[in-house]
């Protein structure tokens, strides 16, 4: 019965909005827009939300978000193992966050149910590289930077810029 509450409370609502919303061009206004309307079907979410297109959320009850949050078009945020989301982030398009793995079940990953749901927490003033990925359980400390491409599966350095798969420290941010 939760499940069924919380699809028609958090999830069918989000994606209609989102189905309404995603033939519309990604400008500032529209953008803020496509924010403000799914703001209350997050567990948690602080002004200025901007949303591009074409961007998925699994779980949202399970996803905090701050405030001046700027997610850009076709990110995928799977909240399974619970997502927090500071202020003032920046996510490039096609990011993807990940809270759970797959398991194998009758020789096939197909069957296996999600595993080792863990949180990510990604702090305040980071910003997330077009198409990269984060891996459940990881913290990106504040202002770190993950670069474009990049697979990150470790938590990171405060004030540090990552790149690579797996994604490894680079420098310290000045």
């Amino acid at each position: 019965m939760q499940k069924v509450i919380r699809i028609l409370r958090y999830d069918w609502p989000m994606h209609f909005i989102l189905l309404l919303t995603n033939w519309l061009p990604d400008n500032v206004a529209i953008v803020k827009l496509r924010g403000f309307l799914i703001r209350p079907f997050f567990k948690s979410a602080g002004k200025n939300l901007q949303v591009g297109r074409d961007v998925t959320f699994y779980n949202p009850s399970k996803i905090t978000i701050g405030f001046d949050v700027y997610i850009a078009k076709g990110c995928w945020f799977s909240g399974s193992g619970e997502i927090e989301i500071g202020n003032k982030i920046l996510f490039g398009p096609y990011v993807v966050v990940v809270t759970s793995n797959h398991s194998i079940a009758n020789n096939s990953y197909y069957d296996g149910p999600p595993i080792q749901m863990q949180k990510v927490i990604i702090q305040d003033g980071c910003w997330i590289g077009a198409h990269a990925t984060i891996l459940a359980g990881v913290v990106m400390a504040q202002t770190t930077l993950l670069a474009a491409n990049s697979v990150l599966s470790k938590s990171t350095e405060v004030k540090s810029i990552y790149g690579g798969v797996p994604a490894k420290l680079i420098k310290y941010a000045e």
